[in-house]
């Protein structure tokens, strides 16, 4: 086991990258570590997940080349992944040189106020969070969906205090529509509450709606996208027609996937993928990474070879013919949250 030293120090020598958050003084790597796939496994929903001893190895890896954002949720295997996630990281580094990214808003319990982002919500959710990471503040507090039953200054209002309470040290959002973005960035503004420097969102070659308003919304606002999904629940990392644990038990994978419309963009990146000598992986996340609304793609990660992959994705500079063959296939689609 190695010991809690810096982030920085360990991932000198990988080169890892590192870019501010939106407009923030928050340096994150360019490559942050989803940590869904971590927990113990939620029979008939989560039977992917890993058990705490292979998320360690996985999250050492990570330190090991200059990843230090990790992001997670309370919902995540039911608080499982935050508790091994900060088990791990207090065991092999320093506090202070990686950043915990996580979210609220699905029930973690039976109640009437489960669920949401009232202010009663947050606040019970964050102490559970904090308890659960062994910490004693979380560096980006995420909402997890829009929650159309709590007024939005509510939620802010919240979240603002959790803030100058030193429980959060900055704010993001995820999976909303751009206008929802919008309404809640002018209504910090207006009540002079902490902004949301972060949008957490669905973006990959196979869902690339969010070039339409999202993206060029949080290019103006300086707000850092940081996508899940980003190699389309793996379907970009491998052959049509593979099947893993995850893709025999992931039944978001046929509602938000069709092969008629995704088949071509897979063997467009296998193309280039082929052409390059890299695994697909590399292609699909480079292409993600050079938007330039794009801070630190959110991968998920079940095996060693998916950070190694990650890590390399940012040196993979695609040129505009690599560009134009990945990009042709897309067809307009529904942006399902």
């Amino acid at each position: 086991m190695v010991g809690p030293i810096g982030v920085a120090d360990r991932g000198e020598a990988l080169a890892m990258k590192y870019v501010k958050l939106g407009r923030s003084g928050l340096e994150v790597s360019r490559v942050c570590m989803g940590c869904m796939s971590l927990g113990e496994s939620t029979p008939g929903v989560h039977d992917w997940s890993l058990p705490e001893d292979e998320s360690r190895v996985l999250i050492e890896q990570a330190l090991e080349a200059g990843v230090n954002f990790f992001d997670t949720a309370n919902a995540y295997s039911i608080g499982s992944s935050e508790e091994i996630l900060g088990r791990a990281l207090g065991d092999m580094a320093n506090r202070d040189e990686v950043v915990i990214a996580t979210k609220v808003y699905f029930p973690m319990r039976r109640g009437r106020n489960a669920r949401g982002l009232s202010r009663k919500a947050i606040l019970a959710e964050l102490d559970h969070s904090l308890r659960r990471l062994g910490t004693d503040h979380i560096d980006l507090y995420q909402i997890h969906r829009w929650d159309d039953r709590t007024p939005i200054e509510e939620t802010l209002s919240a979240l603002h205090d959790a803030v100058t309470m030193g429980k959060v040290r900055y704010i993001g959002a995820s999976s909303m529509w751009a206008w929802q973005l919008s309404k809640a960035l002018h209504t910090s503004e207006l009540r002079g509450w902490t902004k949301f420097i972060s949008m957490q969102n669905q973006y990959s070659l196979l869902q690339r709606e969010e070039e339409r308003e999202m993206l060029p919304l949080c290019l103006d606002q300086g707000v850092g996208a940081i996508p899940w999904s980003p190699l389309g629940r793996g379907l970009l990392t491998r052959t049509w027609g593979s099947t893993t644990t995850r893709t025999e038990s992931d039944g978001l994978i046929d509602r938000r996937f069709e092969e008629s419309q995704d088949r071509p963009i897979v063997e467009a990146v296998a193309q280039v993928a082929t052409a390059r000598g890299v695994p697909m992986a590399q292609v699909a996340l480079a292409w993600v990474l050079a938007n330039p609304a794009v801070a630190a793609p959110i991968v998920g990660v079940g095996k060693q070879r998916h950070i190694a992959d990650a890590v390399a994705a940012v040196d993979v500079e695609l040129t505009s013919e690599e560009l134009a063959i990945l990009e042709a296939p897309y067809t307009p689609r529904a942006n399902l949250f």
